[in-house]
């Protein structure tokens, strides 16, 4: 398949296919993003669509094609989560079986989720790849129908309905930040948007962990690798976009439409996810907040500029959701742990807890450590994680513990990075 496999009008006709049967979702604009990030920021909130993903369009297009043979023998997908919950629900809503081959590091919720739209799920693999291998052994077991995640034309079709509905109403973004794991939904975006918007930028994004398409991008274009370059693998927030291999079509696409493809690390993955909870009040996913990580890593890039975001997802564990906000408030020093020394004496801990009180520092958790800490007899050294208002308070707090007589330190300010 190559870069002719999918083009406008393919696009054009699968959103009037799948128009009434998924979301239009808001594409709205941050003003508040827009300050933060010195661009005017256009976010479209696919992570509304009843399964919280953008994939459901995809997944929908493809399963209409599917003639009477095929809807009774069922269908079969891999998935990380995202793709899984959009066949199992639109399978459901047609009358068509469906099972789901997900890898065994997808996160509970999605399992859960896919399980409760009626699909029968099977965890295999310790990767995508090795996930998809498993997909592939048993569809010719059972004589399934793949409905595949992002290599299909149907597929990438759907997902380029995402493009048209923010351009064709609404504001007019310069550049679209999209999400790249497989390449699904760049690549349907990016076929749209040429056909709307000759002119447009278009740029994807990918966790450093799982670099594949835009190695591919680099070599496909004659450019050197860094000789740092990463490798995939590992563990990553962005598990929808951990994909260890991108789709041959997908590729074809992204090669003829897409300007550049950037590298955004975890840590900028865990900050956009935990950015648009505190300012949007909406729940995204790592691979949805990658846009937005983007920007944030590099603002020179886009500064001045109207750029549309797709929040392509919401389906985040609440216990990845709840360790990237904590982990969020230490780099931004509104949790952090204070090692003081006293005297080993009645009253001190009391003395200390009255100074951060004054202070307006609310105690989290106390270590009282004695005997594995090198200190004299009758010293002690407390550790006290204390939540504050940001760097400028936390300043503050641990001069008052110094004016006091406290000898204290800041543990965690060599990463607060």
């Amino acid at each position: 398949m190559g870069a002719d496999a999918v083009v406008a009008g393919d696009v054009l006709a699968a959103h009037e296919r799948i128009r009434g049967q998924v979301s239009d979702t808001p594409f709205l604009h941050s003003r508040t993003l827009s300050a933060i990030a010195g661009c005017e920021l256009y976010l479209k909130f696919e992570n509304l669509q009843f399964t919280a993903s953008f994939k459901e369009r995809g997944a929908l297009n493809r399963l209409l094609a599917l003639d009477a043979g095929e809807c009774a023998r069922g269908v079969i997908a891999v998935s990380a989560g995202n793709h899984a919950q959009g066949v199992a629900w639109h399978a459901q809503r047609l009358g068509i079986p469906a099972t789901i081959v997900m890898p065994r590091f997808a996160p509970f919720v999605k399992v859960e989720n896919t399980e409760a739209l009626g699909a029968e799920v099977l965890l295999a693999g310790e990767t995508f790849e090795q996930a998809r291998q498993a997909m592939l052994r048993l569809a010719d077991q059972r004589g399934l129908t793949v409905i595949h995640p992002y290599d299909d034309p149907l597929t990438v079709a759907g997902q380029g309905t995402v493009a048209l509905e923010m351009l064709e109403t609404g504001p007019q973004p310069e550049l679209l930040v999209v999400p790249v794991g497989g390449g699904g939904l760049i690549a349907g975006m990016a076929v749209a948007a040429r056909h709307l918007r000759p002119d447009i930028g278009i740029v994807g994004v990918q966790a450093e962990l799982y670099p594949a398409a835009w190695r591919a991008l680099r070599e496909a274009r004659g450019e050197a690798l860094p000789s740092d370059a990463p490798l995939s693998g590992g563990p990553t927030i962005a598990d929808g976009i951990a994909v260890e291999r991108p789709g041959e079509l997908t590729m074809a696409l992204i090669r003829r439409h897409v300007d550049e493809i950037r590298l955004v690390s975890e840590a900028r993955l865990e900050q956009a996810v935990v950015t648009l909870l505190e300012i949007e009040k909406s729940v995204v996913e790592g691979a949805g907040a990658a846009g937005l990580a983007a920007v944030l890593d590099d603002p020179a890039r886009f500064a001045g500029r109207r750029v549309g975001l797709v929040l392509s997802g919401g389906n985040i564990d609440p216990l990845t959701l709840a360790d990237a906000i904590q982990r969020q408030m230490v780099r931004t020093r509104r949790l952090a742990r204070l090692r003081i020394g006293a005297r080993d004496a009645p009253g001190a801990l009391a003395a200390i807890a009255t100074v951060l009180g004054a202070q307006g520092a609310n105690i989290v958790e106390v270590n009282h450590q004695r005997a594995f800490a090198a200190l004299p007899v009758h010293h002690t050294r407390i550790e006290v994680t204390v939540s504050t208002r940001g760097p400028a308070h936390l300043a503050r707090v641990v001069q008052a513990l110094h004016d006091a007589g406290f000898d204290c330190a800041d543990v965690d300010e060599s990463n607060s990075g």
